[in-house]
């Protein structure tokens, strides 16, 4: 069995949306990438499984979540970007800009075409 074909314990992460056949789905594409990026950083030993989920479990329990669970991944990233910050591998303003740029990037991009940063009209 390679790498590829051996479940990331995220896989079993509570409220994770899941099809019929239980594997992840996925509302939009930056959601497979925050998912896929998770793995990654795990596997690569950036971070322990009980720390993500600790601070996962933190995200999903905050007051205000969506009652349908549609800020699943919204939480996922919330809890990604926090335990980056945390363990001082990424800089949380450096990770707000980058936020903000995708979403002035998303918002000059017309429709049906992909969205670029060089589309962020302040870069």
């Amino acid at each position: 069995m390679t790498a590829c074909e051996v479940p990331s314990p995220l896989t079993q992460s509570p409220g994770l949306p899941k099809s019929v056949d239980g594997e992840p789905v996925f509302p939009e594409p930056w959601a497979a990438d925050a998912f896929a990026m998770t793995v990654h950083l795990h596997e690569k030993g950036l971070f322990a499984w009980s720390e993500w989920a600790e601070r996962l479990s933190g995200e999903l329990h905050k007051p205000g979540r969506a009652v349908d669970g549609s800020d699943y991944f919204d939480c996922w990233v919330a809890a990604l970007s926090g335990l980056l910050v945390a363990k001082g591998i990424a800089d949380a303003d450096a990770i707000l800009a980058l936020q903000q740029s995708w979403q002035r990037a998303a918002e000059a991009t017309p429709h049906g075409k992909p969205i670029a940063l060089e589309n962020d009209p302040r870069r």
